[in-house]
């Protein structure tokens, strides 16, 4: 029995979470989501993924045409809400290619029962629009940061943009952007022998620094189980240099295995989904930047919300489609089993 006035799926699940991609659009390629550059080849060939010997993605950008309006976003945004959606977070692609992407912002801020509106960025064109974002009524950012080498920065994203990216933290701190939280991949073999000098930024700079597990979302499917630093690997690593403190969380549906440096001296996250899933209190959908919803990020099957937004469908049916696709929610991925089959789409494409 679906309840009336929530987003509830057929595992008992209440649906919180809404994450929307703005743009398919990225102007980074990074390794473990758009590996179309020379170096992301040359590592996973030569380490023997299934990786094609000729030009490997050609990737093609969704039309203009395809991409859902401020206007359809925020319609979604008001429908989601009124059945009981309190957190937004915009991502993409890198959602600050959206021109006036504050617009969204603001609008979206305005819509009564949302209480947290966040975006997750690479952070290289932050120093623009930072203001602007956190004015359009912005609460809380995240950065992707993947290495503080100059040099194996450009290798992981195909940009040289660290010094960006580091400017982009420290002014959202100055913005009052906090917690600010810093994501970093890490790949075995490419960036896990910077653990511990991440995490010394996170401490020195006061950040929210989250290590995630590498997953496969990539555009060349060329993920293997063996490149996965596991959560476990990076938290020993990590308590060899610093005496962390456990930080408890009544929310069951955080992903991340929170550890404090001390007092203002920042925070350790752990984001485990190939070792340690956390499944079982997901309570994320996700809205892709072409209309798609998918129900979990390792989703095969996606629905089409953008017809049904073109088609002069009322809220009153647009509420009773998403609960029906809800009510469809996976109980879990399957990462590491035999059955397990990878999205058609990569990160970019389906939204952070």
């Amino acid at each position: 029995m679906i309840r009336p006035n929530l987003l509830v799926d057929s595992h008992g699940r209440v649906l919180r979470d809404l994450r929307i991609s703005i743009t398919d659009r990225c102007n980074f390629r990074c390794m473990y989501c758009l590996p179309e550059t020379e170096a992301a080849q040359n590592f996973y060939r030569g380490r023997w993924a299934n990786l094609p010997d000729s030009n490997p993605i050609a990737h093609q950008w969704q039309p203009k045409s395809a991409i859902l309006t401020f206007e359809e976003i925020e319609r979604v945004v008001r429908v989601a809400a009124s059945l009981g959606i309190q957190k937004i977070r915009l991502t993409g692609g890198e959602p600050l290619l959206r021109r006036n992407v504050e617009e969204l912002v603001a609008g979206i801020a305005k819509i009564s029962g949302i209480t947290d509106l966040a975006m997750t960025t690479n952070g290289f064109l932050f120093p623009q629009k930072g203001a602007a974002l956190r004015d359009a009524g912005l609460k809380r950012i995240s950065f992707s940061l993947d290495s503080l080498d100059r040099a194996n920065f450009q290798k992981m994203t195909g940009r040289d943009g660290l010094a960006e990216v580091l400017e982009s933290i420290r002014l959202a701190q100055e913005l009052g952007m906090n917690p600010v939280k810093v994501n970093a991949v890490i790949i075995r073999g490419i960036n896990d022998q910077e653990i511990e000098t991440l995490a010394e930024f996170a401490r020195e700079k006061n950040v929210s620094m989250r290590f995630i597990e590498f997953m496969p979302l990539d555009s060349a499917h060329a993920w293997k189980n063996e490149f996965v630093m596991r959560g476990h690997e990076i938290l020993a690593r990590v308590q060899s240099r610093y005496k962390l403190q456990s930080v408890t969380s009544n929310n069951l549906s955080e992903t991340a295995k929170r550890w404090s440096f001390g007092e203002g001296q920042g925070e350790l996250g752990l984001i485990s989904p190939v070792s340690e899933p956390f499944c079982g209190h997901c309570n994320r959908i996700r809205l892709t930047a072409d209309g798609k919803i998918r129900t979990c990020l390792f989703s095969v099957t996606e629905h089409d919300l953008r017809s049904k937004l073109r088609s002069d469908a009322s809220d009153e049916e647009l509420i009773a489609y998403l609960q029906s696709v809800v009510w469809q929610k996976e109980d879990r991925h399957h990462i590491g089993e035999p059955e397990f089959v990878a999205p058609e789409r990569s990160m970019s494409c389906i939204g952070g």
